[in-house]
């Protein structure tokens, strides 16, 4: 049976001024997480916000504690990442 983790990062870019400087912060961390983790990513929310966005990452297993590891590994990088930007998260199980 597939698990499907569904990891919700909420992302607040107090240093940007247009919608072109968050996009920038956001397809970097984007094209990070991808290369780095092998799951999907996506900006589902804030999308005409210039400072807020909110970004999923996606993994699919046949092993759940597999992709818990996964996902609290991409969590991990993004903060690192993203510094004090990151201001919530949240992971759901399909």
């Amino acid at each position: 049976m597939a698990v499907i983790g569904v990891l919700t990062l909420d992302i607040f870019v107090e240093t940007s001024h247009s919608l072109k400087e968050k996009r920038h912060v956001v397809k970097s961390l984007k094209d990070r997480l991808r290369e780095r983790f092998n799951v999907a990513v996506a900006e589902i929310d804030g999308l005409d916000s210039w400072q807020h966005a909110v970004v999923a990452a996606v993994t699919v297993s046949n092993d759940k504690v597999f992709a818990e590891k996964v996902l609290s590994a991409v969590e991990a990088h993004a903060e690192s990442v993203l510094a004090g930007a990151l201001t919530g998260t949240s992971i759901e199980w399909l």
